[in-house]
């Protein structure tokens, strides 16, 4: 079999997904039913976790390379500067990517085609997935550009194939949620003026436009509310907004890239797997723009599917570790749903309260709260997705100090090197933090031993600390002394690297 997985879709997911598995060694084929790459700008931010998952996959440098790292964070009432955070190293000693950076998705997604293709994957474009079968092996009908349709046979097949997804309905999974009654627009743009740099909040009393670099120099995203006059508008064109955004935005549009309305929608599908088909990122949750998380939460589904696909593929852990996908993707996903839908809720609502959070809260409340270095890390572990757990797991086993398993490795700098360094090897490993009596003959899995300092205590590791560590680089088995903890974790999943 030269193909093993299946991967539907060629965006942001589909493409990490076809990284990891290629990381790995694991052959796959990546199709897709449109004729190439987008070319719109779409999701725009890359956080921190996932700078790492890149990190760890060899190709981090190439993706902050194309993009633009945010330094300040301004808030507006009407055309009036109410802040400006300088949020570019926001989350320092938290990260080795400690910034919010921009990326436009179209340019993103070419990048990860071009690192594909160096592996020697090739997307094929305008080619769709015409049916499955549900057995022990997947015999899919594919369906390609010249209208001919072929047979091919997969372990595994991964629908990644946005909010309409193909596999998700034939599957027959609900997509529970639904959509807020307003439209909203996205235009990018060239401006003319000396306040548009860096990420804007445009606060008005029926609303918002939040503003943020891409590409190059005076090149800027624009998404808000379209105002309500123009709401029923057939045919709505940037020319109709224009005159608005003139009026609230005080800026001197001189070009316009790409303009579109849309709905914005709240859903999540009842499952993300069903035997050996799974689905990822569009096709099992859909939320708000708040807070960029959207893709984000698409590439985590397909680092955290990658690395346990590969290592059933390749026997080197128990099938039955599958099941661990829906579990921990579906709880975050369940969290990130309800949580940008509350905000968003807040954000677009019309009500009094809603027009005091956007009047006084956000433009001169949260600036202030941010000045704390408390309120800054807490925020940078939100919004940056470090924060993600999976403390109940069935994958999950122990806890010490401020570590339990199930937690993201905390990041720790010393003078020689990072922690992080190692997790590169995208496989299992085993971290020692101080001066502790480990028999290391009875393991089969790399182990370092890390000194400890005052910098590891401040991560929140424990002095005798013991870890294994996941290949996606969040902790299996947190203890305190000895192996056995870890053998029986190794024998109860079959782990060998």
């Amino acid at each position: 079999m030269n193909n093993q997985v299946l991967i539907v879709g060629a965006g942001p997911t589909g493409l990490a997904l076809a990284l990891g598995l290629t990381k790995q060694n694991i052959p796959c084929k990546i199709i897709d039913k449109n004729k190439g790459p987008g070319e719109e700008s779409r999701a725009m931010v890359v956080q921190a976790r996932i700078l790492e998952f890149y990190e760890q996959l060899g190709i981090a440098d190439n993706v902050i390379d194309r993009g633009i790292k945010i330094k300040h964070l301004q808030f507006f009432k009407n055309v009036k500067r109410k802040a400006k955070l300088n949020v570019e190293n926001m989350g320092e000693g938290q990260s080795p990517f400690p910034y919010i950076l921009s990326l436009p998705q179209d340019e993103h997604e070419k990048l990860l085609i071009e690192l594909l293709a160096e592996h020697g994957v090739e997307v094929e474009w305008q080619t769709k997935l015409e049916s499955f079968t549900d057995g022990e092996n997947e015999v899919c009908t594919l369906l390609n550009k010249e209208g001919q349709k072929s047979d091919e046979v997969f372990q595994y097949v991964c629908g990644c194939d946005g909010s309409h997804s193909t596999v998700r309905k034939a599957l027959g999974f609900d997509f529970i949620g639904g959509s807020y009654e307003q439209l909203f627009y996205v235009a990018d743009v060239y401006c003319e003026s000396n306040e548009t740099n860096g990420f804007q909040m445009r606060l008005f009393d029926e609303g918002f436009c939040i503003i943020f670099p891409i590409r190059t120099t005076g090149s800027f995203r624009l998404i808000g509310i379209v105002p309500e006059l123009l709401q029923e508008k057939d045919g709505l064109q940037f020319s109709d907004i224009a005159p608005y955004l003139q009026e609230k935005l005080s800026i001197v549009i001189t070009k316009v890239n790409w303009f579109s309305t849309y709905k914005v929608h709240h859903r999540m599908s009842e499952h993300f797997r069903k035997g050996r088909i799974f689905i990822a990122g569009d096709a099992g949750h859909v939320h708000s723009p708040a807070g960029g998380q959207g893709m984000n939460t698409g590439i985590g589904d397909a680092i955290n599917l990658s690395w346990k696909l590969g290592a059933v593929i390749d026997g080197r852990m128990d099938s039955s570790v599958l099941d661990s996908y829906e579990e921990e993707r579906m709880a975050f996903a369940r969290t990130l749903v309800s949580t940008t839908d509350r905000l968003f809720s807040i954000m677009v609502g019309k009500g009094r309260w809603n027009q005091m959070i956007r009047s006084i809260v956000l433009p001169t409340l949260i600036p202030k709260l941010t000045k704390f270095t408390t309120v800054r890390n807490m925020l940078f572990k939100v919004v940056s997705q470090i924060r993600i757990h999976y403390r109940d797991s069935m994958l999950s086993t122990g806890e010490i100090g401020k570590v339990a398993a199930g937690d993201r490795l905390p990041w720790v700098a010393f003078t020689t090197g990072t922690n992080y360094d190692l997790l590169q090897s995208f496989n299992w490993q085993i971290h020692v933090y101080g001066d502790v009596i480990f028999n290391t003959k009875s393991v089969d899995i790399p182990i370092t031993f890390f000194p400890y300092s005052k910098i590891v205590e401040k991560a929140g590791i424990k002095e005798g600390t013991i870890l294994l560590i996941r290949p996606d680089g969040h902790v299996a088995v947190a203890c305190e002394e000895g192996v056995d903890a870890i053998n029986a974790y190794v024998k109860k999943w079959h782990v060998r690297i």
